[in-house]
């Protein structure tokens, strides 16, 4: 089984910049696809971004796009995503999740149940 443990999460100014890890602990994680998800104090968890299991195309919210970056290095293991120009609407608990069948060809990544394999979350904390 896949386990998934985010890092690089903290307090920032809005207009900063972090930068999400996400490290799994198998080499299988490189033939899955890969999610970022977020949830707000009393709200559902959302869809932020996704990677192919191959790294060559990424889906991204509506609300991020253009500010965040996702990316994976599969010789590490790791997934990214970069966040620049935060906002403090993007204040949340950040989820990294892996998921679909092996492979995965399609470009619906944005639904929960998609994903089998999540992380215990890291926080972002956007200050105004």
């Amino acid at each position: 089984q896949v386990h998934l443990v985010e890092s690089g999460g903290g307090l920032v100014q809005a207009g900063g910049s972090l930068r999400l890890s996400c490290a799994a602990s198998e080499r299988t994680f490189s033939r899955y696809a890969m999610g970022w998800f977020r949830q707000a104090p009393g709200k559902e968890r959302e869809f932020v971004a996704a990677v192919s299991w191959s790294g060559t195309s990424t889906y991204y919210a509506d609300s991020v796009k253009g500010r965040f970056t996702i990316s994976r290095d599969n010789a590490k293991v790791t997934v990214y995503l970069q966040m620049n120009s935060l906002k403090p609407e993007d204040t949340a608990v950040y989820y990294c999740a892996a998921g679909g069948v092996e492979y995965y060809s399609g470009t619906d990544y944005s639904h929960l149940p998609f994903y089998d394999y999540w992380g215990q979350g890291t926080q972002v904390t956007v200050s105004s």
